[in-house]
């Protein structure tokens, strides 16, 4: 092999460990389009919050109120940006249980670059990541779970096409910009000790209960917490206590 194909192979390398977030992240005609739309007017009104482009971010659902909220990284937490109105679900409040139960997940999920759908045939789209460990532990079945466009579901969690090409926009960016992979974080309502309360007889209470920790690590740290799975239970690392390279550790051992 010639010395300069060695250079260039080692330059490619090189490239790939800086930026190996940006590895597997495709682009299409329409995801091409809807980022050139849009991208200057979120960068606008990123700016007036004192919020940049292609910061992480960060996603929760509340499937009750159907809202998605959009966070963005500022410095050492997250601000929310914009909560934006889910279209169309499908299910009851719960966890998804098996394949073609047309329910919705609930949970904890990571989303790489890889996992984003330039060419989906509801807009755009990306896969949530369900199942994850702790919902194989629970022996729950399902694929193709998504966030995307064309206001229509069976399972996934479906916006408006402006809507999500506003979303997808802003996580192609962060992605690309060196995040690499954000949080999608979903749970039955806002997950408040009067809500729990109010939901103290339903049969998933232990189940959202553990979602609680979750949702309580977040709204008292404004850092989503690095999560793994240990005997069928969601385990939180405090933010304060975690490092990047220990979060990408969670997320390779939660998947």
């Amino acid at each position: 092999m010639g010395k300069s194909v060695t250079a260039l192979l080692s330059f490619l390398l090189y490239i790939a460990m800086i930026f190996p977030a940006q590895a597997g992240i495709s682009t299409s005609a329409t995801s091409i389009a809807a980022c050139r739309k849009t991208a200057p007017s979120l960068e606008m009104k990123l700016a007036r919050m004192g919020l940049e482009f292609g910061s992480p971010i960060f996603i929760r659902i509340f499937k009750e109120s159907n809202e998605l909220e959009l966070w963005v990284q500022d410095e050492d937490s997250y601000k929310l940006f914009k909560t934006y109105e889910i279209c169309c679900s499908s299910g009851k409040l719960g966890p998804k249980l098996r394949e073609g139960d047309e329910q919705s997940p609930e949970g904890f999920y990571y989303v790489s670059g890889s996992q984003l759908n330039p060419f989906s045939r509801f807009h755009l789209s990306f896969n949530i990541g369900y199942p994850n460990s702790y919902d194989k532990a629970h022996g729950r079945t399902g694929s193709a779970l998504m966030v995307h466009g064309d206001c229509v579901s069976v399972g996934c969690f479906a916006m408006t096409d402006p809507l999500v090409e506003k979303i997808y926009t802003m996580a192609e960016a962060a992605l690309k910009n060196g995040q690499p992979f954000f949080k999608v974080h979903i749970f039955p309502f806002r997950m408040t000790a009067k809500n729990i309360k109010r939901h103290e007889d339903s049969r998933w209470i232990q189940f959202w209960t553990n979602l609680k920790e979750g949702y309580d690590h977040f709204e008292e740290a404004g850092i989503p917490p690095s999560t793994t799975v240990r005997s069928k239970k969601y385990i939180f690392n405090s933010p304060c206590e975690k490092t990047a390279r220990n979060d990408v550790a969670s997320k390779k051992n939660f998947n």
